[in-house]
C-alpha cells in the first residue's frame, strides 16, 4: 500500500492507494495552531519543528483512521509527502517516519530530475502544483491546463512535451467568501452555491452573485486566454475541494479529476 500526503495551506489530505484505486482519502485542517506563535527561543534546542503542538494530533488522526479502516500501520510500503506549508514538513516528516517506520519522500526539486517534467524554475513553483502538472501529463500526454480549486484557484499549463509552461493563481472561492467576512463588519460569511440571478436581492444573494457568478466568468475568462496563447491547442482539467462548485463550468473541462493531486504524488512515488 502507497500512503500519499498533500499538505496545502487548509487541509492536509492523507490518500491510501492500493489495488489501482484510491481506497481511502482522509482530510484535516493543517494546522491548529498559528506557526508565527512558536519562536526559536520557546523550543529544545535542536528542535527544527515549528509545530510541535501538531505532531502528536496528526498521530492521533492516524491511528484512528488505519483502525476504522481495519488496515495495520505495517501494510504501508511507501510514503511521499508534498507540502506548500514549510513549517509543517518536519511534522509531518517525524510522525510519519515514527509511526510506520518508513522515512517519506519528500516533494522537491532534489527529486525532480527523476520526473518526465521540465520544470524551468523549480524553487518558484509549489510542490502541488508540480504534482498536478505531473498526473495530468501522464494521464492526457497533451497539452493540458489543470485548474486546482483549492485555498488558492490556480491554473497550471504543460505542454504535451511535459514542459512546465506557466502558472496563474487567484484567490479561491472560499478564500475570496472568508475575506469579505473577517474584514467587513456586516457582510455575513455565506455558502457558495449557485445563484439564479446575478442581481442580488439580499446580503448572501449578493456575495453568491458577485463570488460564484465572478469567478465562473474568472475561469472562463483565463481559460479562453490560456488556449489563445497556445493556438487553442490545449484541455482543460479541473480537480480540487471546489472543482464542482460552479456547475455551469463543467462544459469548460474536458474532466474532472477529484484526486489529481493524490494521483501525482503518487506518480512521484513510482519514480523515486
Amino acid at each position: 500500500m502507497f500512503l500519499a500526503v498533500d499538505a496545502g495551506n487548509s487541509d492536509t489530505v492523507f490518500g491510501l492507494y492500493d489495488q489501482q484505486q484510491w481506497r481511502h482519502v482522509w482530510r484535516t485542517r493543517s494546522l491548529l495552531e498559528e506557526p508565527m506563535a512558536f519562536h526559536l527561543s520557546d523550543r529544545p534546542f535542536g528542535d527544527t519543528d515549528a509545530v510541535p503542538a501538531e505532531r502528536d494530533r496528526y498521530e492521533r488522526l492516524l491511528r484512528l483512521w488505519f483502525l476504522e479502516a481495519n488496515i495495520p500501520l505495517s501494510a504501508i510500503q511507501s510514503i511521499v509527502v508534498s507540502s506548500v506549508v514549510p513549517e509543517l514538513t518536519p511534522t509531518l516528516k517525524t510522525t510519519l517516519a515514527r509511526l510506520f517506520g518508513l522515512e517519506p519522500v519528500v516533494v522537491g526539486p532534489a527529486i525532480y530530475h527523476a520526473l518526465p517534467l521540465q520544470i524551468l524554475r523549480p524553487y518558484a513553483i509549489g510542490t502541488d502544483l508540480v504534482a498536478n502538472a505531473l498526473a495530468a501529463h501522464i494521464r492526457y500526454k497533451e497539452n493540458c491546463v489543470v485548474v486546482d480549486f483549492g485555498t488558492a484557484l490556480t491554473f497550471t499549463t504543460v505542454s504535451a512535451a511535459g514542459q512546465m509552461l506557466g502558472v496563474a493563481i487567484a484567490p479561491g472561492l472560499k478564500t475570496a467568501v472568508r475575506s469579505l467576512f473577517s474584514t467587513t463588519a456586516q457582510l455575513p460569511e455565506v455558502p457558495l452555491v449557485m445563484p439564479e440571478s446575478a442581481l442580488g436581492t439580499s446580503t448572501a444573494h449578493a456575495i453568491q452573485a458577485g463570488v460564484v457568478l465572478g469567478y465562473e466568468g474568472l475561469v472562463r475568462s483565463l481559460l479562453n486566454r490560456i488556449r489563445a496563447e497556445l493556438n487553442g491547442d490545449c484541455i482543460a482539467i479541473a480537480t480540487g475541494g471546489m472543482a464542482t462548485a460552479i456547475p455551469t463550468l463543467e462544459a469548460d473541462f474536458a474532466a474532472i479529476v477529484p484526486n489529481l493531486t493524490l494521483d501525482g504524488i503518487r506518480e512521484v512515488g513510482l519514480r523515486v
